[in-house]
């Protein structure tokens, strides 16, 4: 971490660069616009059809149209965080967490520090074990679920980039044995989102709480504050 200034006994400084975090929140947005997008396809409850001479311009297509978007919006998040984590230099604390994610020991205190009985555990990274295999497994669910998506995209969408998915859609759709088992998984994939993400939120706040070190607000401003070491 490159320390920036000092105020009072408190040390500031660059936890999150700008591209991570408007990575993070094109990623939280686009997740919460695919959930409520999604659960209407997946079963629609509105059948209203607007005025109009395009026979394309129905409710349901446009709510398709919208999860489209914020589903590539997403794709591209991922892959920027992906490559940031194995290639980026600033990414290097992130990396090290790898360390203590194989630490049995570190991973006891933590869990015990979650639950008020001890102290938080040094780590070596940016992620305490916990927070490492959460975020592990749900970057597994955003793969399962870019690879189902683009899959049921180009079943619909021939032509254009539809078109040059084509292929890899039918090797999933056999892979999956059927495209409704790609469509079922894709909806899992879903579900274990919205739970990573949910634990994800309350361990963010719980660290904010009682860390007292401003983790959570460093999402927003870039910017981390800890107690200078005075010896």
């Amino acid at each position: 971490m490159k320390f920036l200034k000092v105020m009072g006994n408190y040390l500031g400084g660059i936890e999150f660069s700008a591209g991570y975090r408007w990575q993070h929140w094109i990623r939280a947005i686009s997740i919460f616009a695919l959930i409520a997008t999604g659960f209407y396809l997946a079963d629609p409850f509105i059948t209203y059809q607007n005025v109009s001479p395009e026979p394309t311009r129905f409710l349901h297509a446009q709510i398709r149209e919208w999860h489209i978007i914020f589903g590539f919006a997403m794709i591209g998040a991922v892959l920027y965080k992906t490559v940031y984590f194995f290639f980026f230099r600033e990414a290097k604390f992130e990396r090290e967490s790898i360390k203590d994610a194989f630490n049995i020991k570190i991973a006891i205190q933590q869990v015990m520090y979650y639950m008020l009985i001890a102290k938080h555990p040094h780590t070596k990274g940016v992620y305490n074990p916990l927070q490492f295999w959460a975020y592990a497994m749900l970057y597994v669910f955003f793969y399962g679920i870019i690879i189902t998506g683009i899959a049921l995209y180009a079943e619909v969408y021939h032509n254009g980039l539809g078109g040059f998915f084509y292929p890899f859609a039918k090797y999933i759709e056999t892979l999956f044995g059927g495209l409704s088992y790609v469509r079922l998984w894709h909806h899992i994939f879903m579900w274990a989102i919205i739970v990573v993400v949910f634990v994800h939120i309350y361990m963010a706040v719980y660290n904010a709480v009682f860390g007292k070190s401003g983790g959570m607000d460093a999402i927003f401003s870039g910017m981390k504050w800890e107690k200078e070491d005075h010896h």
